[in-house]
């Protein structure tokens, strides 16, 4: 049988200075895990045939398909603040490149399939955990709806990798619109390669910013594009309590999609100085600094921009600084609408803003449960005797009905059915995220080799906004946890 993957590879043409021409290292027993059927369909494969023993052996990088052309990138980027002039692909190879049956292009990558020119000293490899964690909370962002790379498939290689200990190893097949980062700009600046920025800036219009193509300044219009698609991302990001934990520039993609699902999770108790990654020790990227984190990104893009918005250096840092300071104001206008929205308002009013930050205050000090909390407002919009369930989440019950005050005074401002009301409000406020225990269950059960607590979560977690029985256990809040959770990159 012959698996067809319609391969049209326009990064892998951009030249040797872009990339490293690298094949992925056989593994010894490829088998799949998970097949991700419901995207296979999306990018137009046969998902028949990928389940099978040969569809292993492409999905892990023992057979290569025709069409292919496999490279490793290169990229720069500031991690943790400190720039690194190389970093690259160093455990990731990007297969190709296919037309979706929408006419979109999307990249096809294997993660963890082996050494690269970028590796660093690194096996190239991953451990089944990370991999698995990253097709859970990935496919759970698409679900949410937020602009994400997504999981094809993971496959187990029969080998182990060794970290702390031993651990089965494990490729994820991962599919973005494409992989380039604010890094991989960086790594041509560093160099002083203007002509290089140009190639890559003008490929990146092609892709992702075809409108900006057709204006006179294209470079201030693609430096708009991508500021404007990551406060639109982060907003949603912080509207279902989702912490990147690693938001480094090599791990910004231009295309405004979330990339690279290391240390990341979602909150439980509200608490905006939370922290997942074991190696933020400084809080950089908590929860409420990634507005700040992406703008601070964002200069770093420009810079590496200067010598195409401008020849003169002055005109070209103003015309930068002019775009970078609607980054604020574009954040605040999505954040606030996805809130109120989270609260049930459909028209804006002055002080929807105060309400909201009002609220997540009262949170924070009563240690509230954030996605229970916006979903049970839902109960609450539709019905004041639903006031128990949310006073319940509260240390201080009372601070609850104090808020609700306000509350139920600003949707009084404009009538509309109770019943469509908490139908709205339930379509933007989930009810099942990946919590942070259900995750690490299925990761421990997956490492025994059972991978139905893996098959149920996801299943539940393609559906976060449904209320059924089934999925109750999976909406419940989580046990108090004894120590802080933490997660790690798995490199």
């Amino acid at each position: 049988m012959t698996i067809h993957f319609p391969f049209d590879n326009t990064y892998a043409r951009l030249g040797e200075a872009f990339h490293r021409p690298t094949m992925p290292t056989p593994v010894d027993a490829p088998m799949l895990l998970k097949l991700n059927r419901s995207l296979c369909e999306e990018l137009g494969l046969d998902a028949d045939a990928l389940d099978t023993p040969e569809g292993a052996e492409i999905l892990s990088g023992n057979r290569i398909p025709t069409g292919a052309d496999p490279i490793a990138a290169a990229y720069a980027g500031h991690q943790f603040g400190h720039f690194v002039p190389q970093l690259g692909d160093g455990r990731a190879i990007l297969v190709g490149e296919v037309l979706d049956r929408n006419g979109r292009r999307r990249d096809i990558q294997l993660k963890g399939s082996g050494p690269t020119a970028f590796s660093r000293s690194g096996d190239g490899r991953a451990a089944l955990g990370p991999v698995l964690r990253e097709y859970l909370v990935s496919e759970a962002m698409a679900a949410l709806g937020i602009p994400t790379t997504r999981a094809l498939a993971a496959v187990a290689t029969g080998e182990p990798v060794f970290r702390e200990t031993p651990l089965p190893g494990s490729i994820l097949a991962r599919v973005a619109s494409s992989h380039v980062r604010v890094g991989t700009f960086q790594f041509f600046a560093a160099r002083g390669d203007a002509a290089a920025i140009g190639r890559l800036a003008d490929h990146v219009i092609e892709r992702h910013y075809p409108e900006a193509a057709s204006v006179s300044d294209r470079y201030r219009a693609l430096l708009e594009g991508v500021s404007m698609r990551q406060a639109a991302l982060v907003a949603r990001w912080m509207q279902v309590g989702f912490v990147h934990g690693v938001m480094n520039t090599d791990n910004m993609s231009i295309a405004g999609e979330t990339i690279d699902y290391g240390p990341c999770a979602f909150l439980d108790s509200y608490d905006p100085r939370t922290v997942f990654s074991s190696i933020d020790r400084q809080g950089r990227y908590a929860y409420g600094n990634q507005p700040a984190i992406a703008s601070w990104n964002l200069a770093r893009f420009a810079e590496c921009l200067l010598p195409l918005l401008d020849p003169k250096e002055e005109k070209a840092i103003e015309i930068a600084q002019d775009v970078l300071a609607g980054f604020a104001g574009a954040f605040e206008a999505a954040y606030v609408d996805g809130f109120r929205a989270k609260l049930g308002p459909r028209t804006a009013q002055d002080d929807d803003a105060g309400l909201i930050s009002d609220l997540l205050e009262v949170m924070a000090r009563e240690k509230a449960d954030f996605t229970a909390t916006f979903r049970r407002l839902g109960q609450a919009a539709e019905s004041s005797q639903a006031d128990g369930s949310l006073q319940a989440l509260f240390d201080d019950p009372t601070a609850y009905d104090r808020w609700a005050v306000r509350w139920r005074e600003r949707l009084a401002a404009e009538p509309l059915d109770p019943g469509q009301r908490r139908t709205a409000m339930d379509a933007v406020n989930p009810a099942i995220i990946p919590r942070n225990h259900r995750v690490e269950e299925a990761l421990a059960a997956a490492l025994t080799g059972d991978m139905a607590p893996f098959e149920r979560l996801n299943e539940a977690l393609a559906k976060p906004f449904d209320d059924t029985p089934e999925l109750a256990e999976y909406a419940s809040l989580p046990p108090e946890p004894e120590t802080p959770y933490r997660t790690f990159c798995g490199t």
